[in-house]
Formats: C-alpha cells, sequence, structure tokens
C-alpha cells in the first residue's frame, strides 16, 4: 500500500533520495548529493510517497507562502508511474497553498508531461487566456 505525507528534510535518507532521482534518470541531482540535501533542506514543503518502507515518489515546493508557490520538483519511481501517486503527491503538496494566487512549475518538453500538469490545472504560458503571460528561465 502506497502512502503518501508532508515530511521534514531529515525524514528522508539521502541514499533513499538519491536512489529515486536516479530512477527517474534526474542525473544532475545525483551528481551533486550535497546541493540535493541542502535542496531538501531548503523546501518550504515535501511530500513523500512510500510503497511499504520504499520511498517511490517525492514532491518539492519553494514558496514565499504568499503570493508564489513553485512545484520544483515531482517524480515517481517509473516502476509505480500510472497509479495516481503523482497526481496525490501534487494535491498533498499545493494544498499546503490554498491561498497563493500563482503555482508554477517549469518541466521538460514532453507530450505526457504536458497532459500530466494540464490534468492537475495547470495551463502552458502561451495557450493561458488569463492575459498576456511570459515566462522566463535562466540555467548557470
Amino acid at each position: 500500500m502506497t502512502t503518501i505525507g508532508v515530511v521534514k528534510a531529515e525524514d528522508l535518507p539521502l541514499s533513499e533520495v538519491l536512489a529515486l532521482y536516479g530512477a527517474v534518470e534526474w542525473l544532475a541531482y545525483t551528481k551533486d548529493p550535497d546541493n540535493l540535501q541542502r535542496a531538501l533542506e531548503g523546501s518550504s514543503t515535501l511530500v513523500a510517497a512510500h510503497d511499504g518502507k520504499t520511498l517511490v515518489g517525492l514532491a518539492r515546493v519553494v514558496s514565499d507562502g504568499a503570493s508564489i508557490c513553485y512545484l520544483q520538483d515531482i517524480l515517481v519511481r517509473p516502476t509505480h508511474h500510472r497509479r495516481g501517486i503523482g497526481r496525490a503527491l501534487a494535491e498533498r503538496a499545493l494544498e499546503q497553498y490554498p491561498h497563493v494566487r500563482q503555482k508554477v512549475l517549469i518541466t521538460d518538453d514532453e507530450p505526457q508531461q504536458k497532459a500530466f500538469y494540464e490534468a492537475l490545472g495547470y495551463t502552458q504560458t502561451e495557450e493561458f487566456q488569463g492575459g498576456s503571460v511570459r515566462a522566463f528561465v535562466r540555467f548557470d
């Protein structure tokens, strides 16, 4: 049975988190474990999915708690895809911020991800009907 709940960074053994990020091939995170640990500790909200004792999913939010909420990471082990875990992680993470108007994320350009995030209520910026919106990103 999969359980989903808000956790603290110190409740997540780094080895388990690294294994999860490795399973989804987010290697930029696994190459620098110390940076990943700092990212976890600096997150506003962490939501973990466990299948028994195995970490199978994680959502990470960065927010000021007032005007913006950034869904930084949401990942689920490939062996656990298509079970509703990703949706449950996102919903549990975002329920901490009902009063925050801007909920933002940046993701890869894959059709499955677009469909997933649209199902969660997100709109791609060029398709947004509520006015002119631009998104900018800088990677150093």
